[in-house]
């Protein structure tokens, strides 16, 4: 067992470390108020290699791991989650295809993303959130392909997709048995995207709903066959969970940064701030809970890597780190006392866009019983 990273993954890491002070730092706070994907910054990073790493080299990725994939993100996401989801969720969508596509598949809309096209993963509905057997968009046989009609929300980067891969039922009555997976592209008729969603954080992630009207897909624009879309998303989570575990320690690790430079400068009582045992164990316990977070999503990710079962290990990780972030975020704000509530210092931000990571791709609490279910059947 080693806790070196090789010297490769080292200088992927700190190339993405370096293009989040330089080119995402400056800009996290405008880009929060703005609400607006920072397309720049995304142009910028594609060219240096920081997206589509886990994408094979034979579609033009970088042909690297999941391992790889979270350290950039984790470099990323510490400069600014909101940023840093946006340019880093493409892989959501893309692994899919890579999942359940066949080879034209792969080649055309892989292809497509390793050349900068944005891409949605599109699942989540008004109606079912964490429910993914509740969804209710509908896909309909007919000659040379399906009609899908329904709405799906807080859809990452929908307002720039290219292309969706969207979940809907091709067999209502069958629960999650009926759910199959299909690849849109965003000038399909009848498909359009909404206005994006005020978000209280992460507002640099910009998410939207997308509506499908008698929306025609071509018989080769389904992924695997029908039925098979549930067995898809959850081989898609085991992979994707270790990335959103990544946001997680990316924002940790900006609290900690933020908490403990304030605590050397802040005096308070005659003492700087650190000097007070109170804030100096909230100090410890963040340290504490980003080296937890970190190994853990490592592991589940080294565990992709390796093709060996994760599911238990992803809903640890993912869990923990969104856990540990949502409670580093509050105790920064605590350790700055009244300027954290304030605009005028990050801690705000930090503990704004924490919260949505105990929700989105799969609750905290959805975590657990997945951890639970696989200690049963162990």
């Amino acid at each position: 067992m080693q806790f070196q990273l090789s010297p490769e993954q080292q200088e992927i890491s700190t190339l993405a470390r370096r293009f989040a002070e330089r080119e995402i730092v400056p800009r996290a706070a405008q880009a929060d108020r703005d609400g607006a994907f920072a397309a720049d910054v995304h142009e910028r990073a594609l060219q240096l290699g920081l997206l589509n790493v886990n994408l094979p080299e034979s579609v033009g990725g970088s042909g690297l791991g999941c391992l790889e994939l979270v350290l950039v993100t984790e470099a990323l996401c510490r400069g600014c989650l909101g940023i840093g989801t946006a340019l880093c969720v493409n892989a959501l969508a893309t692994e899919p295809i890579l999942i359940a596509g066949n080879a034209e598949q792969q080649r055309h809309y892989l292809g497509l993303a390793a050349q900068g096209a944005i891409a949605s993963f599109a699942m989540t509905e008004p109606a079912a959130g964490s429910d993914v057997a509740g969804i209710r968009t509908r896909a309909e046989r007919v000659p040379g392909g399906y009609r899908l009609s329904g709405s799906k929300t807080w859809i990452s980067n929908a307002d720039r997709a290219a292309f969706f891969v969207v979940f809907a039922k091709t067999d209502p009555e069958a629960g999650h048995r009926g759910l199959s997976a299909f690849i849109v592209a965003r000038d399909s008729q009848g498909l359009s995207v909404g206005e994006p969603l005020g978000k209280m954080g992460q507002r640099a992630a910009p998410t939207a709903e997308v509506f499908l009207d008698q929306v025609f897909v071509p018989d080769d624009h389904l992924l695997g066959a029908e039925g098979q879309g549930f067995e898809i998303a959850m081989k898609v989570f085991d992979h994707s969970r270790p990335m959103v575990a990544a946001f997680g320690v990316g924002l940790i690790e900006h609290c900690l940064d933020e908490a403990l430079a304030y605590a050397r400068e802040r005096s308070s009582m005659g003492r700087r701030l650190i000097e007070h045992q109170a804030i100096a164990h909230k100090l410890a316990e963040m340290r504490m809970k980003l080296d937890a977070a970190r190994l853990l999503t490592y592991r589940a990710a080294w565990l992709v890597d390796q093709k060996q079962p994760n599911t238990i290990e992803a809903s640890v990780a993912k869990a923990f780190a969104a856990d540990a972030a949502m409670w580093a975020a509050t105790e920064a704000v605590q350790v700055f006392g009244g300027m954290g509530y304030s605009t005028e210092y990050p801690v705000e931000k930090l503990f704004r866009d924490a919260k949505v990571l105990q929700i989105y791709e799969g609750t905290s609490e959805i975590q657990r019983n997945i951890i639970a279910r696989e200690l049963q059947r162990a």
